[in-house]
């Protein structure tokens, strides 16, 4: 690593770190605040401007460290757009809808840049399920991460796990400047990590964890993972391996429950049944539950080093395995869930 890698590194770390303190003040006075309620943890009004420290750090690395504005201007572009968005959503709500349309938007702007899903051959029908996987995948990590940010430090300190291992894999296989956008993404998180778990006195807000989830979606479509197309898949699907679960499980019980019935009730519907929730329902603290999901991110993205430039059959069967854990974890949340509704009734 150069002087100049360090220094972007260190300048996000300590804009993001120092920014936090004033924006919380800014936030009481702009009205963006998370007031608790009824599905919520917190007891008290939590300021929601933890995005807009995270932005501050990577948009002044990236003024510093010209080639990333360079290289990735469009990645950026899109983030700081996710970020405004859910910014005017933090302080006054905006509709799922226009949230949606505007990501559907800027998923086909990347798609149109050359930014895609490229594991098929090439021609009409490979481009065309190309384009809509693309879709699929930037519309639900952008808000599966979202939706993981329900306990004090989750998604943040998620983001971090996430960024090192792209790092690593990326540093490893000659993607210098990529491996640096990661890395200062998860300085950027580890900076805001202090002012966001246990006790968080700062949350990310929309604005923070829509603008990562848009972010860890499309990195991954930029990288040059394996010169074999399992494994370049295998790796993303495996490092995001959590959100991946987490908005694929609330949605077959939302639907099998009868919860959600249409797309539009599945864009509005807010619960306390996400991954973490249900951890913490079956008997973990918060905090267990954090540390657990961080264990299990970790453990995803050790995975994902282990197949990374190897064989396709590997690839295979680790994603598989992965599979395989995550249904068993969703048969015991279901069967804890079956367990204290009858405890409830006696």
């Amino acid at each position: 690593m150069d002087a100049l890698a360090f220094f972007t590194i260190l300048i996000g770390f300590l804009i993001t770190f120092f920014c936090s303190f004033p924006l919380k003040i800014i936030a009481f006075k702009i009205g963006a605040i998370d007031e608790p309620d009824a599905r919520k943890i917190h007891k008290k009004p939590i300021p929601l401007l933890g995005g807009m420290a995270i932005y501050c750090g990577l948009l002044i690395a990236c003024v510093i460290n010209s080639q990333l504005l360079y290289h990735y201007w469009i990645t950026i572009l899109g983030a700081t757009v996710i970020f405004l968005m859910n910014l005017l959503d933090d302080i006054n709500e905006l509709s799922a809808k226009m949230r949606l349309s505007i990501e559907l938007i800027l998923s086909l702007i990347i798609i149109a840049f050359g930014t895609r899903i490229d594991f098929l051959p090439h021609g009409f029908i490979g481009d065309a399920i190309e384009v809509i996987l693309t879709i699929i995948w930037i519309l639900g990590i952008t808000n599966g991460f979202n939706y993981l940010d329900g306990l004090d430090g989750l998604a943040t300190g998620s983001a971090v796990i996430n960024f090192i291992f792209f790092t690593i894999i990326l540093s490893f296989t000659g993607q210098q400047n990529l491996g640096l956008l990661c890395a200062v993404m998860a300085a950027t998180c580890l900076a805001f990590l202090p002012h966001n778990f246990r006790k968080a006195t700062m949350f990310l807000g929309d604005s923070g964890s829509t603008m990562l989830g848009f972010l860890l979606a499309v990195i991954p479509l930029e990288g040059s993972w394996a010169q074999n197309s399992i494994i370049k898949i295998s790796i993303p699907i495996l490092i995001l391996g959590v959100p991946i679960f987490d908005m694929f499980f609330t949605t077959v019980m939302r639907i099998r429950d009868g919860k959600v019935k249409t797309f539009s009730q599945w864009l509005k519907y807010a619960g306390k049944d996400h991954f973490h929730h249900s951890l913490v329902h079956v008997g973990l603290s918060p905090f267990k539950a954090v540390l657990f999901i961080w264990a299990t991110t970790f453990s995803l993205g050790l995975s994902a080093l282990l197949v990374a430039n190897t064989r396709a059959w590997k690839g295979i069967i680790t994603v598989l395995q992965a599979s395989v854990i995550f249904l068993m974890i969703g048969v015991l949340i279901v069967v804890g869930r079956k367990h204290q509704s009858g405890w409830g009734k006696e």
